[in-house]
């Protein structure tokens, strides 16, 4: 599952991995039995991204746009592409580490794979409103 609900534009236009209808036209059950705390668990990780600041912004690397996508797998693995503010960024190792952590932290996640993505590049028009104005942009 990939979040996408009330996300900033980063994620909100990300492409959407429906499981459900996968498994259904692949004749198989349509989602494993902890389904339905699919989207808790989702939350629940977004929440965790949010406890992780960028060094040198005031602001969570989520409503900053960095998260690109959030990819829930059938036995509880995630896997989330981010970018940075700027590809030289001199901490972009202890941010994904950061990252990972806060993610691996939340109970019942099993494996967490971090990818740093540059495609498509970040700008402040993948920030979220409350982001925006918490940085003097709106």
């Amino acid at each position: 599952m990939r979040y996408d609900a009330a996300a900033p534009p980063a994620l909100a236009e990300a492409e959407v991995k429906d499981w459900s209808s996968e498994a259904s036209a692949a004749g198989e059950v349509a989602l494993p039995a902890y389904a339905s705390d699919r989207e808790a668990l989702t939350d629940s990780i977004v929440a965790a991204l949010r406890t992780v600041h960028d060094p040198e912004i005031p602001v969570n690397v989520y409503d900053l746009g960095l998260i690109y996508r959030i990819e829930l797998g059938d036995s509880r693995a995630v896997e989330i592409d981010m970018t940075l503010t700027a590809p030289g960024c001199p901490v972009a190792n202890e941010i994904l580490t950061w990252v990972r952590n806060a993610v691996v932290d939340v109970q019942g996640i099993g494996e967490v794979k971090v990818n740093l993505v540059f495609d498509p590049p970040w700008d402040t028009a993948r920030m979220s409103e409350e982001a925006k104005l918490e940085l003097g942009l709106l």
